[in-house]
């Protein structure tokens, strides 16, 4: 059975969680120190906590959110005006894929691509290379 556009989104999302949330911390890290953590608090409120409440949940759309609000601070420093756009058109593809929003295979393809883009800005290598991959098993499947 294939992956519907919807999962593939899904999937890529949780790349694009597991490439994006060593950098994220890092540069916070190096910015805010070891307080580094209140300043996410202050971006994201109490709801990202662990249900012990000792450590931040930090999913795809709290590291979208961090980048957003932290970008002239933080971000802004390794990145540029082309990853800002990917962080913005990522958050509203976040939000779509929660709402259980259908993606058509242009869409998708157009969303992978992004993803990529954004990994590769941040060195996650790995991650961006499994997008390929997926981007590559898309375009198979449509042709």
């Amino acid at each position: 059975m294939s992956l519907s556009n919807r999962d593939r989104v899904g999937r890529a999302l949780d790349l694009l969680n597991a490439g994006l949330k060593p950098f994220v911390m890092r540069e916070m890290e190096a910015a805010y120190g070891v307080r580094w953590r209140y300043e996410v608090v202050n971006t994201l409120g109490d709801h990202h906590f662990t249900d012990d409440g000792q450590n931040l949940h930090l999913d795809i759309q709290a590291l979208l959110l961090i980048m957003w609000d932290q970008w002239n601070l933080v971000f802004k420093k390794t990145l540029g005006h082309a990853e800002r756009n990917y962080v913005s058109e990522l958050r509203e593809t976040r939000n779509k894929w929660a709402d259980q929003e259908a993606f058509s295979t242009q869409s998708a393809y157009r969303l992978l691509d992004s993803i990529q883009l954004l990994l590769a800005a941040v060195s996650a290598t790995e991650q961006a290379d499994e997008i390929e991959r997926q981007k590559m098993e898309l375009l198979r499947i449509s042709f």
